[in-house]
């Protein structure tokens, strides 16, 4: 069987100015509303949330 493809599907932060690129980026305005976006997206898109520990959350597909 061959390797599925991984996507990102979407960036959290709560900082803009650490991120760019061509997927959906969402601005929250705090921690909690940072994480239930995240866990909100996650399970609508069928996908997990990655924390890179310095602000940032992302969404993949596996």
């Amino acid at each position: 069987m061959g390797e599925e493809a991984k996507y990102i599907l979407a960036v959290i932060t709560t900082d803009k100015n650490k991120v760019t690129g061509a997927v959906p980026i969402f601005i929250a305005d705090s921690e909690e509303e940072k994480e239930k976006t995240a866990l909100f997206l996650a399970k609508t898109l069928d996908a997990m949330v990655h924390d890179l520990e310095n602000g940032i959350y992302f969404i993949v597909r596996h």
